[in-house]
């Protein structure tokens, strides 16, 4: 059984003529009729009654019908979409911890699309989201950071999910703040400085692992903490009450302006620095798309990385 036969009764049913039907599919009447007759033998009923006033419907036929209906027109809906001029647009999405670099690439390199022929989205969210959203397909890339803390326990995620982990670069902790902030005009800012001010770290839901924090230190005791879920309010909190976070120290300005500065931290005995390696993950064994290669270049650009691996 064929699409093709499945239109062939389908029109013949609306015309209730061989000849009409054959000079609107543009086929011969014979070869129509053997069409049918071929279905016909490999269903095992007869579909269509032939008499001299034309064809009509057998019991059998009626009741084929409405599948074969069903079942072309699930055809034509796909082609509608997925062939050539339908209204199918291709998609590209990334998910990534909150860093406006990720952010800055994408509006890069969605720059270079005609974005009414696409699909885009990017997902700043929770580390466990990041590795769910490539795992499922949701997004291609997933943007975010492994230490010596929480790497064994992230790598055993991605193993696990089926995920492989790329290098970007390596960058040391910086504490982020307002530009107005008490310790703003510091050349480095150790923890005993930091205690008088809120930390604001990125929420990561009630079953959130120490693993999944965005954030150094993660394990620390703060006297004074705040969550947020989304990089706005955090800015926001920076400004209202003098919160701080810890980061990577890359800073987009172009996106969230120049009201705020990153200034190295400074660790201790017990508080000790760690270097942030920063990276995508994707899918074992699946290749990039073009969108996927071209965002990870823009990443690659941002960063000043040189001589760029895919």
């Amino acid at each position: 059984m064929t699409l093709m036969q499945l239109n062939y009764i389908i029109t013949i049913s609306e015309t209730g003529s061989l000849n009409k039907a054959s000079e609107l599919l543009y086929v011969s009447q014979p070869s129509l009729t053997s069409a049918v007759k071929e279905l016909e033998k490999e269903l095992g009923i007869t579909i269509f009654n032939r008499s001299g006033k034309g064809v009509t419907l057998t019991n059998d036929g009626a009741e084929f019908l409405l599948h074969a209906k069903e079942i072309y027109g699930q055809y034509q809906s796909v082609m509608e979409k997925y062939g050539k001029g339908g209204s199918y647009k291709k998609k590209f999405g990334v998910s990534t911890q909150h860093y406006s670099f990720a952010v800055k690439a994408f509006v890069d390199m969605v720059k270079s699309y005609d974005m009414s022929q696409y699909e885009f989205a990017i997902r700043e969210t929770k580390t466990r989201d990041v590795i769910n959203d490539v795992s499922t397909m949701r997004s291609e890339i997933g943007v975010m950071y492994l230490c010596d803390f929480n790497r064994k326990a992230i790598q055993k995620l991605f193993s696990s999910a089926g995920l492989e982990f790329h290098h970007l670069i390596d960058c040391q902790a910086y504490v982020y703040l307002w530009k107005n902030h008490p310790l703003a005009k510091e050349t480095s800012i150790c923890f005993e400085q930091l205690d008088p001010y809120p930390c604001l770290s990125f929420e990561q839901g009630d079953n959130g692992s120490f693993y999944f924090a965005e954030e150094i230190l993660s394990t620390n005791e703060y006297s004074r903490i705040i969550r947020a879920n989304d990089r706005a309010t955090m800015l926001n909190l920076m400004v209202g009450l003098n919160g701080y976070t810890l980061c990577s120290g890359i800073i987009c300005e172009e996106l969230n302006g120049t009201d705020y500065i990153a200034v190295p931290f400074s660790d201790d005995e017990y508080n000790r620095n760690t270097t942030m390696e920063i990276g995508y993950i994707v899918r074992k064994n699946m290749a990039l798309s073009n969108m996927g290669n071209l965002y990870i270049e823009k990443i690659q650009k941002y960063l000043g990385i040189q001589n760029p691996q895919g």
